[in-house]
């Protein structure tokens, strides 16, 4: 029997959105698939998601066990916490054996701490990988919503998954003009609309973003999604918006590093999300880097360069009240300059 120690590391996905954006009917949804059979999913209340028709039996006060084979837990104190509670059940055998945890945060939560909670904290880095982070967003009061809210702002921005509730209370118009809205904030997040079924809704969270086999085709969206930097000006709020680095030629690593380094200490607060992929010097392979703001992932190889994709660094940074003519003079230049310094 393999220990939790040397046991590959816990999935781990977010999903957020604003007050009154839907995510508790999602969740809701969501908890009845089979596809969340080996999940457990941390709620900050059990009682306001309606489980009564779901449940299958109370392994305590906090922890419940579903028809279909979920977990489903309430936070009690911090999410460290929480999370080292259920790892413990597990190691005992006092729950089911599960391969993913699925957290749903207050809709006030802004994603980053979570974020940090999962990947820097020492008793956690090693149990979880952070998955897909999915955000929900209400098509009624959305709008509105990002104009008031930085928050709401943020949880869009840093998304892998957008989810699309209440389409049907609205005129397409609306609609239409929203989705732009989201695309232009962050266009490497797909946009689904919540309307579809719950299989395919789950598809969104289980869908595992470290996956070898789906990991090229995850990146080849990002970059086909990407606008050029002057496309993602929104007339609500210029100040955030996605900013599109390339570079043909093979980039430095350790001047990659430096530069990413050098920008998230001047500009950290700034900075929300960094996807992208890198040409590197000496290596045929592309690697995948990214962030959710001043926390950078472990970078990944790609066996290949996506289909369609000529090599060549392409960098999504999404970012508020950044120049991106700096940005992009900065990155040429640096990385230009470091590759006409003489090894040695």
């Amino acid at each position: 029997m393999v220990s939790d120690a040397a046991a590959p590391p816990l999935t781990a996905n977010l999903l957020t959105g604003f007050l009154g954006s839907g995510k508790t009917t999602l969740l809701r949804r969501l908890l009845r698939s089979p596809r969340l059979a080996d999940s457990a999913v941390l709620i900050n209340e059990l009682g306001e998601v309606g489980l009564d028709h779901l449940l299958v039996e109370a392994v305590d006060e906090e922890v419940v066990l579903l028809r279909s084979g979920c977990l489903c837990c309430t936070i009690r104190g911090e999410l460290k916490e929480a999370l080292l509670r259920l790892l413990e059940r597990r190691r005992r055998g006092g729950v089911p054996p599960f391969s993913r945890v699925v957290i749903e945060t207050t809709g006030l939560a802004e994603p980053a701490p979570l974020v940090a909670t999962l990947t820097a904290d020492p008793m956690l880095r090693w149990q979880f990988r952070l998955g897909a982070i999915v955000t929900v967003v209400d098509a009624v009061n959305g709008d509105d919503t990002l104009n008031r809210f930085v928050e709401a702002m943020h949880q869009v921005a840093v998304a892998d998954r957008l989810v699309l509730s209440k389409t049907d209370l609205v005129e397409p118009a609306q609609v239409a003009a929203l989705s732009a809205r989201l695309r232009a904030i962050n266009p490497t997040a797909t946009l689904t609309p919540s309307a579809i079924a719950d299989d395919a809704l789950a598809e969104l969270v289980v869908m595992d973003l470290h996956d070898p086999d789906a990991r090229p085709a995850e990146v080849g969206h990002w970059l086909a999604a990407a606008p050029p930097d002057d496309a993602g000006h929104t007339p609500h709020r210029p100040e955030v918006r996605a900013h599109l680095l390339t570079m043909d030629e093979p980039v430095d690593w350790a001047a990659f590093g430096l530069w990413l380094a050098m920008l998230l200490n001047r500009h950290g607060d700034r900075i929300l999300r960094v996807k992208g992929l890198l040409r590197v010097v000496g290596i045929d392979q592309p690697i995948v880097v990214q962030g959710v703001q001043h926390l950078i992932h472990e970078p990944q190889h790609l066996a290949s360069w996506p289909p369609g994709l000529a090599p060549g660094t392409r960098l999504v940074v999404i970012a508020r009240s950044l120049d991106g003519a700096l940005l992009d003079r900065s990155f040429r230049t640096f990385l230009r300059l470091a590759a006409a310094v003489p090894a040695g």
